[in-house]
Protein backbone atom coordinates (compact mmCIF):
# COMPACT_ATOMS: atom_id res chain seq x y z
CA UNK A 1 0.00 0.00 0.00
CA UNK A 2 1.37 3.14 -0.70
CA UNK A 3 1.19 6.55 1.95
CA UNK A 4 0.64 9.72 0.27
CA UNK A 5 2.85 12.35 2.99
CA UNK A 6 0.33 15.22 3.79
CA UNK A 7 2.22 18.09 4.67
CA UNK A 8 0.80 19.88 7.57
CA UNK A 9 -0.88 23.24 8.03
CA UNK A 10 1.81 25.01 9.73
CA UNK A 11 4.76 23.33 7.76
CA UNK A 12 2.87 24.80 4.47
CA UNK A 13 2.89 28.20 5.74
CA UNK A 14 6.51 28.24 6.74
CA UNK A 15 7.45 26.68 3.66
CA UNK A 16 5.04 29.04 1.56
CA UNK A 17 7.13 32.29 3.47
CA UNK A 18 10.75 30.54 2.75
CA UNK A 19 9.81 31.17 -0.80
CA UNK A 20 8.18 34.03 -0.94
CA UNK A 21 11.46 35.52 1.21
CA UNK A 22 13.99 33.74 -1.35
CA UNK A 23 12.55 34.82 -4.40
CA UNK A 24 11.94 38.47 -3.12
CA UNK A 25 16.10 38.77 -2.39
CA UNK A 26 16.54 37.15 -6.08
CA UNK A 27 14.27 40.26 -7.16
CA UNK A 28 16.20 42.90 -4.73
CA UNK A 29 19.20 41.62 -6.28
CA UNK A 30 18.15 41.54 -9.70
CA UNK A 31 16.48 44.98 -9.47
CA UNK A 32 17.94 47.27 -7.06
CA UNK A 33 15.56 50.09 -4.99
CA UNK A 34 16.52 53.38 -6.51
CA UNK A 35 18.46 55.33 -4.00
CA UNK A 36 19.03 58.93 -3.22
CA UNK A 37 22.45 58.49 -4.59
CA UNK A 38 21.25 57.36 -8.20
CA UNK A 39 18.92 59.88 -8.75
CA UNK A 40 22.12 62.63 -9.31
CA UNK A 41 24.79 61.01 -10.47
CA UNK A 42 25.05 63.50 -13.46
CA UNK A 43 26.07 65.71 -10.69
CA UNK A 44 28.53 63.69 -8.62
CA UNK A 45 32.38 63.83 -9.48
CA UNK A 46 32.83 61.66 -12.40
CA UNK A 47 35.19 59.10 -10.30
CA UNK A 48 32.47 58.44 -7.23
CA UNK A 49 30.84 55.18 -7.08
CA UNK A 50 27.58 55.25 -6.24
CA UNK A 51 28.58 53.95 -2.72
CA UNK A 52 30.76 56.54 -2.52
CA UNK A 53 27.77 59.16 -3.24
CA UNK A 54 25.50 57.13 -0.64
CA UNK A 55 28.15 57.90 2.16
CA UNK A 56 28.56 61.69 1.56
CA UNK A 57 24.85 61.84 1.54
CA UNK A 58 25.04 60.12 5.20
CA UNK A 59 27.22 62.77 6.63
CA UNK A 60 24.87 65.62 5.83
CA UNK A 61 22.90 67.51 6.49
CA UNK A 62 23.12 67.85 10.58
CA UNK A 63 19.48 67.93 11.80
CA UNK A 64 18.54 70.00 15.07
CA UNK A 65 19.93 68.60 18.31
CA UNK A 66 16.77 66.30 19.69
CA UNK A 67 15.07 67.44 22.40
CA UNK A 68 16.54 66.90 25.89
CA UNK A 69 13.93 65.65 28.08
CA UNK A 70 15.59 66.02 31.43
CA UNK A 71 15.71 69.94 31.09
CA UNK A 72 12.52 71.36 30.54
CA UNK A 73 13.86 74.68 29.72
CA UNK A 74 16.51 73.71 27.41
CA UNK A 75 15.18 75.11 24.08
CA UNK A 76 13.60 78.22 25.81
CA UNK A 77 14.96 81.55 24.73
CA UNK A 78 14.58 83.16 28.20
CA UNK A 79 16.91 80.07 29.63
CA UNK A 80 19.15 80.52 26.88
CA UNK A 81 19.91 84.52 27.37
CA UNK A 82 19.52 83.95 30.89
CA UNK A 83 22.81 81.05 30.58
CA UNK A 84 24.52 83.42 28.07
CA UNK A 85 25.61 86.11 30.73
CA UNK A 86 26.15 83.72 33.36
CA UNK A 87 28.83 81.90 30.55
CA UNK A 88 30.53 85.09 30.54
CA UNK A 89 30.13 85.62 34.70
CA UNK A 90 33.27 85.80 36.20
CA UNK A 91 31.54 86.48 40.08
CA UNK A 92 30.87 82.75 39.78
CA UNK A 93 34.54 81.86 40.11
CA UNK A 94 36.68 81.67 43.41
CA UNK A 95 38.91 84.30 42.12
CA UNK A 96 36.56 86.53 40.48
CA UNK A 97 38.48 86.12 37.00
CA UNK A 98 37.76 83.17 35.28
CA UNK A 99 33.92 82.25 33.25
CA UNK A 100 33.26 79.43 31.24
CA UNK A 101 34.52 81.52 28.44
CA UNK A 102 38.35 81.41 29.95
CA UNK A 103 38.46 77.83 28.43
CA UNK A 104 36.27 77.80 26.19
CA UNK A 105 36.68 80.86 23.91
CA UNK A 106 33.95 81.27 21.05
CA UNK A 107 36.95 83.10 18.37
CA UNK A 108 39.51 79.75 19.55
CA UNK A 109 36.43 77.26 18.48
CA UNK A 110 34.87 77.43 22.05
CA UNK A 111 38.41 76.00 23.29
CA UNK A 112 41.40 77.76 24.45
CA UNK A 113 44.15 77.02 22.21
CA UNK A 114 46.04 75.55 24.81
CA UNK A 115 46.89 71.64 25.24
CA UNK A 116 45.66 72.03 28.88
CA UNK A 117 42.79 73.96 29.99
CA UNK A 118 43.78 76.70 32.79
CA UNK A 119 40.92 77.94 34.91
CA UNK A 120 41.59 78.89 38.42
CA UNK A 121 44.44 76.13 38.32
CA UNK A 122 45.94 74.01 35.47
CA UNK A 123 44.13 71.15 34.46
CA UNK A 124 45.12 67.55 33.42
CA UNK A 125 43.30 67.73 30.12
CA UNK A 126 42.84 69.94 27.10
CA UNK A 127 39.33 71.82 27.00
CA UNK A 128 36.75 70.32 24.56
CA UNK A 129 35.16 72.66 22.16
CA UNK A 130 31.13 73.26 22.66
CA UNK A 131 30.60 73.49 18.96
CA UNK A 132 28.06 70.62 18.60
CA UNK A 133 27.54 69.91 22.08
CA UNK A 134 24.23 69.30 22.00
CA UNK A 135 24.23 66.44 19.72
CA UNK A 136 26.53 64.07 22.31
CA UNK A 137 25.28 61.32 24.49
CA UNK A 138 27.83 61.57 26.63
CA UNK A 139 29.81 64.84 28.18
CA UNK A 140 33.31 65.66 28.86
CA UNK A 141 36.68 63.18 27.41
CA UNK A 142 35.78 60.30 29.97
CA UNK A 143 31.81 60.66 29.56
CA UNK A 144 31.30 61.41 33.40
CA UNK A 145 27.96 63.73 32.76
CA UNK A 146 24.76 62.32 30.91
CA UNK A 147 23.25 65.76 29.68
CA UNK A 148 24.52 69.13 28.69
CA UNK A 149 23.41 70.51 31.82
CA UNK A 150 25.12 68.35 34.44
CA UNK A 151 28.14 68.77 32.60
CA UNK A 152 28.09 72.30 33.48
CA UNK A 153 27.79 71.65 36.62
CA UNK A 154 31.29 70.26 37.39
CA UNK A 155 33.46 72.86 36.06
CA UNK A 156 31.79 75.76 38.63
CA UNK A 157 32.94 73.76 41.48
CA UNK A 158 36.14 72.01 40.20
CA UNK A 159 38.96 73.02 42.20
CA UNK A 160 40.83 73.21 38.79
CA UNK A 161 37.88 75.25 36.82
CA UNK A 162 36.10 77.80 38.20
CA UNK A 163 36.39 76.59 41.63
CA UNK A 164 33.09 78.25 43.00
CA UNK A 165 30.53 77.46 45.72
CA UNK A 166 26.99 76.57 44.97
CA UNK A 167 25.65 78.05 47.82
CA UNK A 168 27.48 81.51 47.02
CA UNK A 169 26.34 81.25 43.37
CA UNK A 170 22.74 81.29 44.49
CA UNK A 171 23.78 84.29 46.27
CA UNK A 172 25.04 85.81 43.60
CA UNK A 173 21.80 85.34 41.56
CA UNK A 174 19.64 86.46 43.84
CA UNK A 175 21.43 89.62 45.11
CA UNK A 176 21.68 90.53 41.08
CA UNK A 177 18.60 92.15 40.11
CA UNK A 178 18.80 91.44 36.62
CA UNK A 179 19.60 87.28 37.51
CA UNK A 180 16.93 87.33 40.57
CA UNK A 181 14.36 88.94 37.66
CA UNK A 182 14.86 86.11 35.28
CA UNK A 183 15.70 82.90 37.25
CA UNK A 184 12.42 83.81 38.86
CA UNK A 185 10.34 83.92 35.78
CA UNK A 186 11.86 80.58 34.40
CA UNK A 187 11.65 78.47 37.69
CA UNK A 188 9.79 80.86 40.48
CA UNK A 189 10.89 81.98 43.75
CA UNK A 190 14.04 81.68 44.93
CA UNK A 191 14.70 80.34 48.40
CA UNK A 192 14.96 83.20 50.94
CA UNK A 193 18.37 83.24 50.83
CA UNK A 194 18.89 86.03 53.58
CA UNK A 195 18.22 84.32 56.74
CA UNK A 196 22.12 83.79 57.43
CA UNK A 197 21.40 81.03 59.92
CA UNK A 198 20.37 78.77 57.29
CA UNK A 199 22.42 79.65 54.03
CA UNK A 200 25.57 80.65 54.83
CA UNK A 201 27.79 82.92 52.14
CA UNK A 202 29.75 79.86 50.95
CA UNK A 203 28.82 76.14 51.48
CA UNK A 204 29.38 72.67 49.26
CA UNK A 205 29.92 69.63 49.92
CA UNK A 206 33.11 68.05 49.41
CA UNK A 207 35.30 65.29 50.42
CA UNK A 208 37.84 67.55 52.39
CA UNK A 209 37.25 69.41 56.03
CA UNK A 210 37.03 72.54 54.23
CA UNK A 211 34.64 75.34 56.13
CA UNK A 212 32.74 75.07 53.03
CA UNK A 213 32.10 71.84 53.63
CA UNK A 214 31.98 72.03 57.51
CA UNK A 215 28.88 74.97 56.44
CA UNK A 216 27.18 72.72 53.92
CA UNK A 217 27.54 69.20 56.73
CA UNK A 218 25.46 71.53 59.15
CA UNK A 219 22.55 72.62 56.92
CA UNK A 220 19.60 71.02 57.07
CA UNK A 221 18.48 68.74 54.53
CA UNK A 222 15.85 70.62 52.71
CA UNK A 223 18.25 73.81 52.77
CA UNK A 224 20.82 71.64 50.94
CA UNK A 225 17.94 70.46 48.46
CA UNK A 226 17.32 73.73 47.72
CA UNK A 227 20.46 75.21 47.22
CA UNK A 228 20.88 71.99 44.71
CA UNK A 229 18.05 73.30 43.01
CA UNK A 230 19.18 76.79 42.16
CA UNK A 231 22.50 75.03 41.24
CA UNK A 232 20.79 72.46 39.31
CA UNK A 233 19.09 75.73 37.31
CA UNK A 234 22.06 77.27 36.59
CA UNK A 235 23.33 74.08 34.95
CA UNK A 236 20.32 73.75 32.83
CA UNK A 237 20.28 77.97 31.82
CA UNK A 238 23.79 77.30 30.64
CA UNK A 239 22.69 74.09 28.51
CA UNK A 240 20.31 76.35 27.06
CA UNK A 241 22.69 78.65 25.64
CA UNK A 242 25.06 75.82 24.70
CA UNK A 243 22.57 74.26 22.66
CA UNK A 244 22.50 77.66 20.63
CA UNK A 245 26.21 76.37 19.33
CA UNK A 246 25.49 74.64 16.37
CA UNK A 247 27.54 74.67 12.86
CA UNK A 248 25.84 72.80 10.26
CA UNK A 249 26.20 75.48 6.80
CA UNK A 250 30.40 74.02 6.07
CA UNK A 251 31.19 73.92 2.46
CA UNK A 252 31.43 70.07 3.10
CA UNK A 253 27.29 70.65 3.84
CA UNK A 254 26.39 72.85 0.76
CA UNK A 255 28.18 70.39 -1.30
CA UNK A 256 26.25 67.32 -0.44
CA UNK A 257 23.12 69.52 -0.39
CA UNK A 258 24.30 70.12 -3.94
CA UNK A 259 24.43 66.44 -4.90
CA UNK A 260 21.17 66.11 -3.30
CA UNK A 261 19.15 68.54 -5.44
CA UNK A 262 21.09 68.24 -8.07
CA UNK A 263 22.93 71.54 -8.36
CA UNK A 264 26.28 71.53 -10.46
CA UNK A 265 27.40 74.32 -9.49
CA UNK A 266 27.27 73.89 -5.97
CA UNK A 267 29.10 70.40 -6.58
CA UNK A 268 31.71 72.25 -8.54
CA UNK A 269 32.45 74.79 -5.49
CA UNK A 270 33.84 72.43 -3.48
CA UNK A 271 37.43 72.18 -3.62
CA UNK A 272 38.87 69.37 -5.59
CA UNK A 273 41.32 68.59 -2.41
CA UNK A 274 38.36 68.28 -0.51
CA UNK A 275 36.82 66.07 -3.06
CA UNK A 276 39.65 63.62 -2.97
CA UNK A 277 40.00 63.44 0.98
CA UNK A 278 36.83 62.85 1.69
CA UNK A 279 37.29 59.77 -0.90
CA UNK A 280 39.93 58.42 1.50
CA UNK A 281 38.04 59.32 4.63
CA UNK A 282 34.93 57.30 3.32
CA UNK A 283 37.05 54.85 1.38
CA UNK A 284 40.94 53.79 2.11
CA UNK A 285 40.92 55.88 5.54
CA UNK A 286 37.54 53.71 7.07
CA UNK A 287 37.54 57.24 9.22
CA UNK A 288 33.63 56.26 9.11
CA UNK A 289 34.17 53.50 11.60
CA UNK A 290 34.54 56.58 14.54
CA UNK A 291 33.26 59.47 12.83
CA UNK A 292 30.25 58.46 11.23
CA UNK A 293 26.76 60.48 10.57
CA UNK A 294 26.00 63.94 10.66
CA UNK A 295 27.92 65.34 13.29
CA UNK A 296 31.02 62.77 12.65
CA UNK A 297 31.42 60.93 15.59
CA UNK A 298 29.95 58.08 17.15
CA UNK A 299 29.76 59.42 20.55
CA UNK A 300 31.66 56.44 22.36
CA UNK A 301 34.84 55.64 23.70
CA UNK A 302 38.14 54.44 22.19
CA UNK A 303 41.95 54.10 23.17
CA UNK A 304 43.58 55.14 19.71
CA UNK A 305 47.24 54.88 21.61
CA UNK A 306 48.33 58.69 21.68
CA UNK A 307 51.15 58.96 24.26
CA UNK A 308 50.81 61.07 27.10
CA UNK A 309 51.58 65.19 27.22
CA UNK A 310 55.36 64.70 28.20
CA UNK A 311 55.77 61.24 26.93
CA UNK A 312 55.91 58.61 29.44
CA UNK A 313 53.21 55.41 30.25
CA UNK A 314 49.61 56.47 30.06
CA UNK A 315 48.17 56.91 33.26
CA UNK A 316 44.82 58.54 32.61
CA UNK A 317 41.94 56.05 32.78
CA UNK A 318 39.66 58.03 30.79
CA UNK A 319 36.22 55.97 30.41
CA UNK A 320 36.81 53.76 33.13
CA UNK A 321 36.68 56.04 36.16
CA UNK A 322 34.15 58.23 34.04
CA UNK A 323 31.33 55.40 34.41
CA UNK A 324 31.40 54.91 38.03
CA UNK A 325 31.49 58.66 38.35
CA UNK A 326 28.40 59.20 35.87
CA UNK A 327 26.26 55.95 37.58
CA UNK A 328 26.99 57.77 41.02
CA UNK A 329 26.42 60.95 40.02
CA UNK A 330 23.26 62.95 41.99
CA UNK A 331 22.92 65.48 38.83
CA UNK A 332 22.62 62.18 36.53
CA UNK A 333 19.39 61.80 33.93
CA UNK A 334 18.24 59.27 36.57
CA UNK A 335 18.34 61.54 39.60
CA UNK A 336 15.75 63.99 41.46
CA UNK A 337 16.84 66.78 39.64
CA UNK A 338 16.29 66.03 36.06
CA UNK A 339 12.85 66.36 34.71
CA UNK A 340 12.56 62.80 32.89
CA UNK A 341 14.27 60.34 35.51
CA UNK A 342 12.52 57.48 33.75
CA UNK A 343 12.70 58.50 30.22
CA UNK A 344 15.15 57.23 27.57
CA UNK A 345 17.99 59.49 28.47
CA UNK A 346 18.04 57.82 31.94
CA UNK A 347 17.58 54.49 31.03
CA UNK A 348 20.66 54.37 28.84
CA UNK A 349 22.96 54.30 31.69
CA UNK A 350 21.23 51.17 33.02
CA UNK A 351 23.68 49.63 29.91
CA UNK A 352 26.91 50.95 31.07
CA UNK A 353 29.50 48.84 32.08
CA UNK A 354 32.58 48.82 33.48
CA UNK A 355 35.68 46.94 32.39
CA UNK A 356 38.94 46.59 31.55
CA UNK A 357 38.66 47.71 28.20
CA UNK A 358 37.53 50.61 29.48
CA UNK A 359 40.83 51.62 30.65
CA UNK A 360 42.07 54.72 28.51
CA UNK A 361 39.87 54.84 26.44
CA UNK A 362 38.11 58.69 25.45
CA UNK A 363 35.54 60.31 23.69
CA UNK A 364 35.62 60.32 19.74
CA UNK A 365 34.98 64.24 19.53
CA UNK A 366 32.58 65.41 16.16
CA UNK A 367 34.72 66.45 13.24
CA UNK A 368 32.88 69.75 12.72
CA UNK A 369 34.85 72.99 13.10
CA UNK A 370 37.76 70.65 13.88
CA UNK A 371 40.12 73.27 11.81
CA UNK A 372 39.88 75.72 14.19
CA UNK A 373 40.04 73.56 17.91
CA UNK A 374 43.64 73.30 17.43
CA UNK A 375 45.46 71.30 19.49
CA UNK A 376 44.48 68.02 19.63
CA UNK A 377 43.74 64.92 21.79
CA UNK A 378 42.40 64.55 25.39
CA UNK A 379 45.50 66.34 26.42
CA UNK A 380 46.55 68.36 23.38
CA UNK A 381 49.18 66.20 22.76
CA UNK A 382 49.08 67.03 18.94
CA UNK A 383 49.45 70.65 17.53
CA UNK A 384 47.86 70.97 14.18
CA UNK A 385 45.60 68.73 12.08
CA UNK A 386 48.25 67.62 9.49
CA UNK A 387 49.92 66.02 11.97
CA UNK A 388 46.55 64.12 13.52
CA UNK A 389 46.26 62.58 10.23
CA UNK A 390 49.88 61.30 9.79
CA UNK A 391 49.66 60.25 13.45
CA UNK A 392 46.77 58.09 11.90
CA UNK A 393 48.75 57.48 8.77
CA UNK A 394 51.86 56.17 10.46
CA UNK A 395 50.53 55.51 14.29
CA UNK A 396 54.05 56.28 14.95
CA UNK A 397 54.94 57.12 18.65
CA UNK A 398 51.94 54.89 19.50
CA UNK A 399 51.96 53.63 23.37
CA UNK A 400 49.97 50.54 24.91
CA UNK A 401 48.82 50.93 28.39
CA UNK A 402 49.03 46.92 28.86
CA UNK A 403 45.66 46.73 28.92
CA UNK A 404 42.95 46.28 25.42
CA UNK A 405 44.45 49.21 22.91
CA UNK A 406 41.97 49.66 20.10
CA UNK A 407 41.54 46.78 17.58
CA UNK A 408 40.42 49.33 14.59
CA UNK A 409 43.62 50.96 13.74
CA UNK A 410 46.14 50.06 10.84
CA UNK A 411 48.49 52.50 9.59
CA UNK A 412 47.26 54.05 6.42
CA UNK A 413 50.70 55.37 4.35
CA UNK A 414 49.24 58.23 3.12
CA UNK A 415 51.41 59.99 1.00
CA UNK A 416 52.48 63.67 1.67
CA UNK A 417 49.72 64.82 -1.27
CA UNK A 418 47.13 62.27 0.37
CA UNK A 419 47.80 63.98 3.93
CA UNK A 420 46.94 67.12 2.27
CA UNK A 421 43.95 65.98 0.88
CA UNK A 422 42.92 64.59 4.15
CA UNK A 423 43.40 68.01 6.11
CA UNK A 424 41.63 69.87 3.15
CA UNK A 425 38.52 67.86 3.57
CA UNK A 426 38.53 68.70 7.77
CA UNK A 427 38.97 72.04 6.91
CA UNK A 428 35.95 71.93 4.79
CA UNK A 429 33.88 71.47 8.04
CA UNK A 430 34.13 74.41 9.21
CA UNK A 431 31.61 76.43 9.37
CA UNK A 432 30.74 79.54 12.86
CA UNK A 433 27.85 81.93 11.04
CA UNK A 434 25.29 81.46 13.98
CA UNK A 435 23.69 84.58 15.35
CA UNK A 436 27.14 86.72 16.66
CA UNK A 437 25.06 87.75 19.87
CA UNK A 438 26.07 84.35 20.72
CA UNK A 439 29.91 84.54 20.44
CA UNK A 440 30.06 87.52 23.13
CA UNK A 441 29.49 88.44 26.64
CA UNK A 442 26.14 90.48 27.05
CA UNK A 443 25.76 93.48 27.72
CA UNK A 444 25.60 94.62 31.73
CA UNK A 445 22.36 95.13 32.77
CA UNK A 446 22.01 98.42 34.16
CA UNK A 447 19.37 97.49 36.57
CA UNK A 448 22.44 96.12 38.08
CA UNK A 449 24.39 98.72 38.80
CA UNK A 450 28.01 97.79 40.30
CA UNK A 451 27.28 94.29 40.70
CA UNK A 452 26.52 93.17 37.19
CA UNK A 453 28.87 90.46 36.34
CA UNK A 454 32.05 91.19 34.50
CA UNK A 455 33.75 89.12 31.68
Amino acid sequence: MKHRYRIPPTTTWVVLVAIAVFLLSIATREAPARDESRDHDSVAPAEWSDRMVRRALSHSPLPPPATDPTNRIADDMQAAELGHRLFFDTSLSANGAVSCATCHVPELGFSDGKPLGRGVADSVRHSMTLWNAAYQRWFFWDGRADSLWSQALGPLESPLELGGDRTAIAHRIASTPSYRMAYESLFGELPDLDAADRFPPEARPDATDSEASTAWSAMSEADRRAIDGVFVNIGKSVAAYERRLVSRESAFDRFVAGLRGGDREAVDAYPAAARRGFEIFAGRGNCRLCHFGPNFSDGEFHNTGIAPLGGGVPRDSGRYDGIPFVLGDPFNAAGLHSDDPAGDVAGKLGFVRRSTESWGQFRTPSLRNVAITAPYMHQGQIPTLREVVRFYSTLEGAVSAGHHGEKLLEPLNLTEAEIDDLVAFLESLTDTAIDPKWLSPPAAKASDGDSAPPR
